[in-house]
């Protein structure tokens, strides 16, 4: 493939998760998804209320996508807001009128989310039956809102939270925990509110778009329990690694001596509306018209693509190889889609995210597929703790890189996948994007 050719895949790969970010905007989603008709509130298309009903309007939320959501809520309704708070990730935030936004740190939770967690609960347990709260979820939110019980730190919190990501536990399995080890999530959030009237408007960052899961449920019904949670910390061999007053609690927890998360068909739910307003397939959709208004034949081949980073990463290569060898299951040019999260078991003192992760372990099979082209990014613009949202890999990849001394396989056994691309200079940089609805993976052939 010629320098030309090159480029031009690139440029056009960019495009493409440009569209799927755009599809995810939150701002643009509230805006769909919820209207003012005189003094009554549609949501989705299958609800409506009547504001006459209520005496206050409050606000309350988290995520790295609450701050749009927020602020297509105060355009929309106004001075109907009373007040709010919402708790977004550090650089998320942006000037609103009515509702105070908080910034706090993700995704290993700090000081500052404790004090939102605690100022949001204090807003949820004053409200009554004639109160509607209208609450801005989106991916982000659990770490966002850290609400240990009393005997657990926040440190203690923190330190099972990195024990979680390094072992490549997924989002259900540290969802499960956090449960667990919080007065807010899994549902708790909704036990304090009641009896005000909640309408959940979330932005999924979750495979299945599951309400108990995004930012962790605040306000749906939590299916996990004390004992799995125990199993989870068995399963990685984390029980002697995490914190006495943990395990203590759990136990408890197991013995039924303290309470449950809210479980489904408890009559507090009743009382809320959950309405997933945007979500990876939405984002896949747009992409793929977008590649299709370019010229290539696309497809999505899935929106819950989870597992071990590598082997999701090697699938991808053995899609782009069948299309080269017998134009299966699209011709060239051809354009796959994928989403869903990942997982990195982290084994080196390197710097990346499953997105960097994913393409350096395409570089040597990129360079046996002619004209062919990965990305992966997330679509938050954030990939781990780097300041990447991700990055590309094509044919020509290997050739670059040992041309400047680089060995991809050196990288990858240190989890060094950032470093590698910045080097090449094929790292994505976003910025953030105020949105986050998981991750976004292409394959051009050309």
């Amino acid at each position: 493939m010629n320098p030309g050719k090159e480029e031009r895949l690139r440029e056009h790969a960019l495009t493409i998760l440009q569209a799927c970010i755009r599809a995810a905007d939150p701002e643009i989603a509230v805006r769909n998804q919820f209207k003012l008709e005189n003094r009554t509130f549609r949501v989705a298309d299958d609800f409506s209320l009547d504001l006459g009903r209520f005496d206050r309007v409050f606000v309350l939320g988290a995520g790295k996508a609450s701050a749009p959501m927020a602020k297509a809520l105060e355009d929309i309704l106004g001075d109907v807001i009373l007040n709010g708070l919402i708790c977004v990730k550090y650089g998320h935030d942006l000037p609103l009128d009515r509702i105070t936004v908080a910034q706090a740190g993700h995704p290993v939770p700090d000081s500052q989310g404790l004090e939102a967690a605690r100022a949001l609960m204090e807003f949820a347990s004053q409200a009554g039956s004639k109160d509607l709260i209208i609450s801005c979820i989106s991916g982000g939110g659990s770490a966002l809102l850290p609400a240990p019980p009393p005997g657990i730190t926040l440190e203690e919190e923190q330190e099972l939270t990195r024990c979680l990501l390094a072992v490549g536990a997924d989002i259900h399995e540290i969802n499960a925990v956090r449960k667990h080890l919080s007065l807010i999530k899994g549902g708790q959030l909704m036990k304090l509110a009641f009896p005000a009237f909640v309408i959940n408007l979330m932005l999924s960052d979750v495979l299945g778009d599951d309400p108990g899961t995004i930012a962790s449920g605040p306000f749906a019904p939590d299916r996990s329990t004390f004992g799995e949670v125990m199993g989870i910390l068995e399963n990685y061999e984390l029980v002697k690694k995490t914190a006495p007053s943990i395990i203590h609690r759990i136990m408890q927890g197991i013995a039924g001596e303290i309470q449950e998360t809210p479980k489904p068909g408890d009559g507090i739910f009743g009382r809320v509306k959950n309405v997933v307003i945007g979500s990876n397939i939405q984002s896949l959709r747009a992409g793929k018209l977008e590649a299709e208004r370019i010229g290539y034949d696309a497809l999505i081949l899935s929106s819950t693509i989870q597992g071990h980073t590598t082997e999701a990463a090697l699938l991808h290569a053995a899609v782009a190889r069948e299309i080269r060898s017998s134009q299966n299951p699209a011709q060239p040019p051809a354009c796959i889609l994928s989403g869903g999260e990942t997982t990195v078991v982290v084994r080196g003192r390197g710097k990346g995210g499953r997105n960097q992760e994913f393409c350096l372990s395409l570089v040597k099979a990129a360079s046996e597929i002619p004209g062919s082209l990965f990305l992966s990014a997330g679509t938050d613009g954030n990939d781990g703790p780097t300041d990447a949202a991700g990055a590309l890999v094509d044919s020509l990849t290997l050739q670059r890189a040992s041309a400047l001394g680089l060995n991809p396989d050196e990288f990858l056994k240190n989890n060094d996948s950032y470093n590698f691309f910045q080097r090449l200079g094929d790292l994505i940089v976003t910025g953030p994007t105020r949105t986050n609805v998981m991750d976004v993976r292409l394959i051009l052939v050309s």
